[in-house]
């Protein structure tokens, strides 16, 4: 039995000399690349299979008995990790359903890779792991199993275009084709002995061999090399890693006291800031009634005003139907003149009642005279009344200034915090999270303080909704006026028909004149009460002046003039204002045209 397996070792050794042989002759004198229909390529595949089919153990399965040669070589991956994706790209072929199959295209893609002779060698120098595949006296466990190993070294010369898709690799059948062997045969006895052609062809391959060794050996000193640098730097990182522990360590401990102080000075500010909001909310609720009072009062007032004027409405109806008896008297009189002179006695009796009509007229418009007099002095109270609203709304405004004031500068404090600590915490972040959620903490607190102070000038809003109702029902009483204006009109068509009581309305002109300046007083009176509205924080994002945008080293300010909100380098200007005691922050707009009034006035 010895005989014949080292026979078999024998007849497979020199098949697959002549077969690579062959191979590599047709390849070269080709000059091309070789594709699988290449017939010495297919009779090597074949030998090849022959070579790891010798000797290969029996292994029983529930199906029944199997014998593959791709199980060795599975085991290719795990000892090279090169190999790892010839093993991925044959699983993932979906036409290859045995064992047989994958191994032969496995084959196929390593010797396109031209690395068929390092894979076989490496399950050469793991005779232990092949042990559970071959029999002892299998040509891969022996010495005819290393000369394969070097004969395939020279087919790194060629070059290999293999098609695995569309080929059944699991039905095919190995034959050795010994026409091509017989023929080679042949030649080789025709022009030298056997044995000296076969030391002349593996003479190359040995070379090849010696090279990929002398390359390996000096990639691994090279590799070693570089593992020493690379230890010892890690170790000086090391070194230096522990060095900024223990500083950071020590400012993580600074870091923490540092927080501590924070949060009780914020914390004492939020109670500070808390009492006196609540002791504004006490005086605005009361001030509040007030204003309530005195807006029933005003509506009271207005109520009777309007009655009055529907009383002076009616009046008016009865003097201009007077007039249109007396237009058709004066006509048919100036008829009747040219026919009858007895008619005389007649008119002049008509011009005497004229005339006690007129004077009747004359006492009616004194009485409205007196009348406008009182709702002007009606007027002027409710002017002082508003002055009083006026300067108790100030006075809110002011206390919440106070209240803006003092957070703004609660939260100028936390962003300085935050700006000196910002470079210490991107090296510490992981470490701060404790010291973030208390920040987070107190940001809370402070956007419920900013909820009130927005509830508070929400309510300031409605009083000043409800100064505006009581400045429309002002504009009521000018459209009144002007109703007087066109009533006056008509009176001075009436002294164009009688010429006897021009005087009389002379000094009814003069009157209405006086008015009409007490009426353009009270209008530029009501236009300073108008004023500028106060404008929102949130409404404005830009300054208004040089229209830079607001940020948290630009704040926002407001022009205690005119409402707008305006930066610090357009609102630096300070002066003293009816509204407040002392000076206050003006824009610059505002700054100039009190200062041109102020001149206007001493001079």
């Amino acid at each position: 039995a010895r005989c014949h397996t080292m026979e078999e070792r024998a007849n497979l050794m020199n098949m697959m000399k002549l077969s690579i042989k062959i191979l590599i002759q047709s390849a070269l004198s080709l000059g091309r690349t070789l594709d699988s229909d290449f017939p010495p390529l297919q009779q090597f595949f074949v030998v090849l299979e022959h070579c790891l089919k010798h000797g290969l153990k029996v292994k029983k399965t529930f199906i029944g008995q199997n014998k593959s040669f791709f199980g060795p070589l599975e085991l290719v991956e795990k000892l090279c990790p090169e190999a790892s994706d010839i093993a991925t790209s044959v699983k993932n072929l979906p036409e290859l359903k045995t064992a047989v199959g994958r191994g032969r295209a496995w084959l196929y893609l390593a010797l396109m890779q031209k690395k068929l002779a390092d894979y076989l060698k490496v399950l050469l120098d793991h005779k232990h792991l092949l042990s559970e595949f071959y029999e002892p006296d299998a040509l891969m466990m022996e010495e005819e199993g290393a000369v394969i190993v070097g004969l395939l070294v020279g087919l790194n010369v060629i070059d290999a275009n293999l098609c695995l898709k569309g080929e059944d690799l699991d039905s095919q059948v190995g034959v050795i084709d010994f026409s091509l062997y017989l023929k080679e045969t042949q030649d080789s006895d025709g022009k030298q002995d056997g044995g000296i052609t076969a030391v002349l062809d593996q003479k190359h391959y040995v070379e090849e061999l010696n090279r990929h060794l002398s390359c390996t050996v000096a990639d691994l000193q090279n590799k070693i090399d570089c593992l020493e640098k690379t230890n010892s730097k890690l170790q000086e990182e090391l070194a230096a890693a522990t060095d900024r522990i223990g500083s950071l360590q020590e400012e993580q401990q600074q870091l923490k006291q540092q927080n501590e102080l924070i949060r009780e000075r914020s914390e004492k500010s939020v109670e500070v800031t808390k009492e006196d909001t609540k002791v504004e909310l006490d005086t605005y609720k009361q001030s509040r009634q007030g204003l309530d009072e005195m807006y029933s009062d005003v509506w009271k007032q207005l109520k009777e005003e309007k009655k009055m004027r529907l009383e002076l409405e009616k009046e008016l109806e009865l003097q201009i139907g007077m007039k249109t008896e007396m237009e058709i008297a004066m006509k048919l009189l100036e008829k009747d003149t040219h026919e009858k002179q007895d008619t005389l006695v007649a008119l002049r009796q008509q011009l005497e009642e004229v005339k006690d009509i007129n004077l009747q007229m004359f006492h009616k418009s004194q009485n409205a005279e007196c009348s406008l007099q009182q709702k002007t002095e009606a007027i002027s109270s409710f002017e002082g009344k508003t002055n009083e609203m006026m300067s108790s709304m100030k006075q809110m405004e002011e206390r919440l200034q106070q209240a803006e004031k003092a957070r703004q500068a609660a939260e100028e404090r936390c962003s300085r915090m935050r700006q000196e600590l910002a470079g210490r915490l991107d090296t510490c972040r992981q470490q701060m999270a404790q010291l973030d959620s208390k920040c987070s903490t107190l940001e809370k607190e402070l956007k419920s303080e900013k909820e009130q102070r927005q509830t508070l000038q929400k309510e300031l809003h409605q009083e000043k909704d409800s100064t505006t109702l009581l400045k429309t029902e002002l504009q009521q009483m000018e459209g009144l006026k002007k109703e007087l204006r066109k009533l006056q009109d008509e009176k001075q068509q009436l002294e164009k028909v009688c010429e006897e009581q021009e005087q009389a309305l002379q000094e009814m002109g003069l009157h209405l004149s006086q008015s009409k300046l007490k009426m353009e007083d009270i209008k530029e009176v009501n236009k300073a009460l108008k004023g500028h509205t106060w404008l929102k924080d949130d409404e404005a994002t830009h300054c208004k002046q040089c229209e830079k945008e607001f940020s948290i080293s630009r704040r926002k300010h407001h022009c205690r003039n005119c409402g707008d909100i305006f930066c610090n380098t357009c609102s630096s200007n300070e002066l003293a204002l009816p509204s407040y005691p002392k000076p206050v922050r003006v824009c610059d707009t505002c700054h100039t045209l009190l200062l041109q009034r102020c001149s206007s006035n001493s001079s």
